[in-house]
């Protein structure tokens, strides 16, 4: 029998519809076709718990599905706002159904904060474009997570905020020299997430419609001199995704296979699935 994913978007109504009509899928809706091209045997739920009276699964219904993934947000975690509050609550129970979980960006400082960690605004600023030479820890170079990654190397990325404190039970496996908690293992209340900061679920293509949306904030923060400028760097991107074998754009951004590579880039997904989701299912007899 097919795995069975809860697929939980971290995004507001109105952010997540942007998205569709800009990239044609919902963040979530992305998420799920990256899960579901690594196992095709897989259904996705989709959960919005920013919603204000979603309809969100109780402890049975976590405990139902063979892994939860949370997606990326455009909000700010210590805002604690009711959209906010209800997603960490939402994670506490992730953790106490014992499902297994994998997040990114938001998704891990969601499941940081529910562990009774912290996060701020990163001193050093903001990360886009690509998270470059993210370095396994010494915990990193062993764990499972992480298996097939190479010493050093580079993923997609666009965060302001980052992990300040990790909680009590939390074991960072890699880090660079923007945030110190790029991926990380936290077990807590009865279960074990697996998170990064960066994003490998999204494809070079996902990524430049998104950067298209920030040309402010690229030009504002100093990651592009002029709105032409940002432009050029999201139609490189762009021509990337269609022809991944451009040489002269790879040696242009310094990306690699790991980048270029769509099995590569989503290394820690497929990872995820393949020591977490299918040997849990199969021990726990899941139906």
């Amino acid at each position: 029998m097919g795995l069975r994913f809860l697929v939980v978007e971290g995004n507001t109504r109105d952010a997540r519809q942007t998205h569709r009509e800009t990239y044609g899928l919902m963040p979530s809706e992305s998420y799920a076709a990256v899960l579901q091209g690594i196992a095709p045997d897989s259904v996705c739920d989709l959960a919005f718990p920013a919603d204000e009276g979603a309809n969100l699964p109780d402890a049975a219904g976590l405990e139902s599905y063979d892994g939860v993934v949370l997606t990326g947000s455009h909000l700010n975690i210590y805002d604690r706002t009711p959209d906010i509050l209800r997603q960490i609550d939402l994670m506490r129970a992730i953790y106490a159904s014992g499902t297994p979980s994998f997040g990114s960006c938001w998704g891990l400082q969601v499941a940081a904060v529910a562990a009774e960690g912290d996060v701020r605004p990163n001193p050093s600023g903001r990360e886009v474009g690509f998270a470059r030479r993210l370095v396994p820890t010494q915990a990193g170079q062993g764990h499972p997570m992480l298996a097939g990654r190479p010493a050093a190397y580079d993923a997609p990325a666009i965060h302001l905020d980052m992990v300040t404190a990790p909680p009590a039970g939390c074991t960072i496996l890699a880090s660079n020299a923007v945030s110190f908690v790029q991926a990380a293992e936290i077990t807590a209340g009865g279960g074990t997430f697996w998170g990064v900061q960066y994003h490998p679920e999204f494809s070079l293509g996902e990524l430049a419609v998104i950067l298209g949306r920030r040309t402010g904030i690229l030009v504002g923060e100093g990651f592009c001199r002029t709105a032409e400028e940002a432009a050029a760097y999201v139609a490189d991107l762009k021509a990337l995704e269609a022809q991944p074998d451009r040489l002269d754009l790879a040696w242009r951004h310094g990306l690699d296979q790991e980048v270029l590579d769509p099995e590569r880039r989503t290394r820690e997904i497929r990872n995820f699935i393949t020591h977490r989701v299918r040997p849990e299912k199969s021990a726990r007899g899941r139906a």
